[in-house]
């Protein structure tokens, strides 16, 4: 083997080296400012599950400023969030199957849409910091109206609660909450 050949390789294996322990700090790193959290919710043999990253306020102006109103969120920080459900069900109203997807937003003013995404994808953002979502792989968009509360959230949160008959997926950060409908989905009769 020449020495420009053994020189080569030697580069490119540090550039690889370099590579890892960057993509390894940056990962441990955000996850210290924005920590993984798993909320899960059960009923009979209904189990809905949403995994995410939990991001700070810090003083920060939230929606419209450090989350741009209009503009796809990957509904939390670091990796995409995910969904999932091991039954078939209605998300406000309109079926979604048993399975995981990716979960986005496009956070307005008055609503926000709530993307569920059959694609799953190697983090929530690409290099010029825009969501990694491809609307083809979009399996159900709703809009949901956004509501205040007085008192400030200062971690982004994503928790599941009851009332009534339906289960509510609620997202709330800052002083900015919207809940999202659930209901399991009744097997279908046939008739005979």
């Amino acid at each position: 083997m020449n020495s420009t050949l053994k020189t080569t390789l030697k580069i490119l294996g540090i550039i690889l080296l370099l590579s890892a322990a960057i993509i390894y700090f940056l990962r441990t790193t955000t996850k210290t400012h924005s920590p993984e959290e798993t909320v899960t919710f059960s009923k009979g043999d209904l189990e809905l599950e949403v995994f995410y990253n939990r991001p700070y306020k810090k003083d920060r102006v939230i929606f419209g400023e450090l989350i741009p109103y209009n503009e796809v969120w990957r509904t939390g920080a670091n990796e995409a969030t995910t969904f999932t459900t091991n039954k078939d069900i209605l998300v406000d109203g309109s079926e979604l199957k048993a399975g995981k997807y990716t979960l986005w937003t496009i956070p307005m003013e008055e609503s926000w849409k709530v993307i569920f995404n059959s694609k799953m994808y190697p983090w929530g953002i690409d290099l010029e910091e825009k969501a990694y979502r491809d609307p083809e792989y979009d399996v159900l968009v709703i809009e949901v109206p956004v509501s205040f509360s007085e008192t400030s959230i200062e971690q982004f949160t994503i928790l599941f609660e009851e009332a009534n008959d339906l289960i509510f997926m609620v997202l709330s950060w800052d002083k900015t909450r919207i809940a999202v409908p659930i209901k399991e989905k009744e097997p279908s009769s046939n008739g005979s």
